[in-house]
């Protein structure tokens, strides 16, 4: 036998022994691309799933994981089925999910992963209901926690079980030995039983150490247990008071720069951004938007002992919460597939309260950006902000999926923000078939902008694009500078099954017809399979010789930045052989950042804190003015029954009125009379495009002072 020193050195030296069916929880996250079968009109479709603590859930993209799951499956009570190679079925709450994987060892990896994760999970839940924790912590997180103890202790008692039969065969075999010892007298014989007897002893002693090292880490684990617990309850805490504590700082935040913008000159303390007016040709120093610069505190002054920062009349910033009403869009669609979407006859369900001319005058809504480049020295720095503000339009349509109504021929809209930002807009319908508008917008900053718009819209099934016609312009009075760009199309997905979504894509060109520079902006559609930042924009400002000045990136719904070209060199790796150009610049300076949404905005149409006010009503506007249009009004208050009565109402009416339009057309060719002529535009040549175009005759404003709406049709 050995002696006690020897033999625990023996078993020091010995490698820690595994016991077959001593398996702990693996808490461990799995994750991958999986294909998941959606639909008949789909098929499968690529998602990223997470396999994480007995809950496998799905994403669109890996991007997603931190806003949207797209579902959740609980494995512990769902049923695995294997089928053919690749393919695989959970069934959970009377519900399948078919999934598909990309090749056979991936899709053994997920099986073989799903199955141990199924068993953790229904270990953990039978574990869960005697865990006697009274604390604060969260239910499922003391069942976990209590269920990885509860296992240990299990496969504790299996060990000891397994080392008492150890101890009894090993004493059975220590008697054994010590018989054939007795028998045979060889002196080789005998060492060798004693040596084997030597090693039956180890392996009783080795065996009771694991024992005993598995008790200690158990009590280890049981004694720091409470203290895992309070931990995590206070971190959980930590990071809700953080996130109230940065929503609060964002409310704040957001009305200190609309604050600011209605008043800036009442401001001490805030130094406006002077960016626009000087060059910045050697300056690296980032710049940015003049909100961005407001610090934590504004101060107001005070010099007679009032308050004279005046602020304008004070705008709505809610209205009634949408209804939900569901719908059966398939029944009125089905039919109308190739239809122009204006031709549709629609229930106001999939409307927004707001007309066409309203969502053309939304794109007012950073017009800021518009007096910055007003005062700009510099015509390529202009061009930057020009760009930033035609991006800018799009950002309140991201949420924006419903249908604005369609203005009736002589609807007009005006909005008059003088007082507030410097502008007057004044909208008309001038066409019905094809639907067309014009827009006429004059700031007191120093910049008019026009525009000529048809709508042209397709339904194609599974989709809705929509592809605004004409061109954009604007002029700044004191270069002259005049600038043409037009808009690119919105296409509107899942019309039929799925949750629907907006994209922006095409390319906008955008020029000087002053200077000659122009900027091309490229709107990436969406793909699943693009590696691209989503909603992406880029561009580049280039001067009349070709020569690039600026990059443009960013996205379409959050900011745009400009970053000044400083060198530039011929790369390689172009598509069709062509060599692709390596711009160097400086550090990218923020031109736009998107106004974060009221509060409620998702039970309020995603409306942002302008679209908020557009519908709101004003006293003395004229009777076509779309604030009075009664289906409109309607379904703003929640009335959509009321609202679908008048709207067939108006449309028959409109009908009618087209009718007798017509019949007053086919006689006005006989003699040589002109049609349909709208009230406030008229139709004219472009001097500088050759592109016929309505633009504003004067007299609205005019006629409003005055009150005199004789001239004015009756279409409501």
């Amino acid at each position: 036998m050995l002696k006690g020193g020897k033999m625990n050195e023996l078993v020091k030296s010995l490698p820690s022994p595994t016991l077959p069916g001593l398996h702990l929880p693996c808490l461990d996250t799995y994750k991958g691309w999986l294909f998941k079968w959606t639909n008949y009109l789909k098929g499968y479709q690529r998602r990223w799933f997470v396999l994480s603590n007995g809950l496998l859930s799905y994403y669109r993209t890996q991007a997603e994981m931190a806003h949207t799951c797209r579902g959740t499956i609980p494995l512990a009570k769902a049923h695995i089925e294997v089928g053919d190679t690749c393919h695989l079925v959970l069934t959970s709450g009377g519900r399948s999910y078919h999934l598909k994987a990309t090749s056979e060892g991936e899709w053994q990896r997920w099986v073989s992963a799903l199955q141990q994760a199924k068993a953790n999970a229904t270990l953990l839940m039978h574990h869960s209901d005697d865990s006697g924790d009274e604390g604060p912590v969260p239910q499922e997180d003391r069942a976990l926690t209590q269920g990885v103890l509860k296992t240990l202790a299990s496969k504790l008692d299996d060990l000891s079980t397994c080392n008492e039969l150890i101890g009894k065969h090993g004493a059975a075999l220590q008697r054994s030995l010590s018989e054939l010892e007795e028998l045979r007298g060889s002196a080789d014989s005998t060492d060798k039983v004693k040596a084997v007897n030597e090693r039956a002893t180890l392996f009783r002693i080795t065996s009771n150490a694991m024992i005993n090292a598995c008790r200690d880490f158990l009590d280890v684990a049981e004694s720091h247990s409470r203290r895992w617990q309070k931990a995590l309850q206070y971190e959980r805490e930590q990071r809700s008071h953080l996130e109230e504590t940065i929503e609060q700082l964002a409310k704040q935040h957001n009305s200190l720069e609309r604050a600011w913008r209605e008043n800036p000159t009442s401001y001490t303390g805030v130094e406006r951004s002077q960016e626009g007016d000087a060059s910045d040709e050697n300056d690296e120093a980032e710049f940015f938007d003049a909100m961005e610069e407001s610090p934590a505190f504004i101060t107001v002054t005070d010099t007679s002992g009032t308050n004279h920062m005046q602020l304008g009349r004070t705008r709505r910033s809610r209205i009634p919460d949408k209804p939900n009403y569901s719908l059966n869009l398939w029944s009125i669609m089905k039919n109308c597939i190739g239809k122009d979407l204006s031709k549709i006859p629609m229930p106001v369900n999939f409307n927004e309260p707001l007309s066409m001319l309203q969502r053309l005058t939304e794109d007012l809504e950073y017009s800021e950006l518009l007096d910055r480049a007003a005062r700009c020295d510099s015509s390529l720095e202009q061009m930057c902000l020009v760009a930033a503000f035609s991006v800018s339009s799009y950002s309140t349509t991201v949420h924006r999926t419903a249908k604005p109504f369609n203005p009736l021929l002589g609807e007009t809209y005006e909005l008059d923000r003088l007082d507030e930002y410097g502008y007057r807009s004044i909208s008309e319908q001038v066409s019905h078939h094809p639907p067309a508008a014009a827009h006429h917008v004059t700031s007191q900053r120093g910049w008019t902008l026009w525009q000529h718009i048809t709508i042209d819209s397709k339904f194609r099934g599974k989709y809705i694009s929509v592809l605004p016609l004409g061109n954009i312009h604007l002029q700044f009075h004191s270069s002259g500078n005049h600038y043409v760009w037009s808009k690119v199309t919105s296409t509107v997905h899942n019309i039929i099954v799925g949750k629907l979504w907006i994209d922006q894509s095409g390319d906008i060109d955008i020029v000087n017809n002053t200077t000659k520079d122009t900027c091309r902006l490229k709107f990436s559609p969406y793909s699943y399979f693009s590696r691209e930042v989503p909603r992406k924009v880029t561009g580049v400002v280039e001067d009349r010789e070709g020569t690039a000045h600026y990059i443009l990136s960013g996205t379409w719904d959050d900011k745009m930045e400009s970053a000044k070209i400083v060198d530039s060199s011929q790369g390689c790796g172009g598509s069709e052989g062509k060599q692709k150009t390596v711009y160097q610049t400086l550090q990218p300076k923020l031109l736009w950042k998107k106004y974060p949404l009221p509060d409620n905005a998702e039970n309020m149409h995603f409306f942002s804190s302008l679209a908020l006010t557009l519908n709101e009503p004003e006293e003395g506007v004229a009777p076509t003015d779309s604030r009075l249009r009664p289906d409109q009004r309607l379904m703003e208050a929640g009335l959509w029954d009321e609202a679908n009565v008048q709207k067939q109402r108006l449309e028959e009416c409109q009908r009618i009125e087209r009718k007798r339009r017509e019949a007053q057309a086919n006689h006005a060719l006989e003699e040589d009379i002109e049609g349909y002529q709208p009230l406030w535009f008229e139709k004219r040549t472009d001097d500088s495009t050759r592109e016929s175009t309505y633009v504003y005759r004067g007299g609205y404003w005019e006629a409003k002072e005055r009150q005199d709406w004789s001239q004015c049709p009756e279409i409501f």
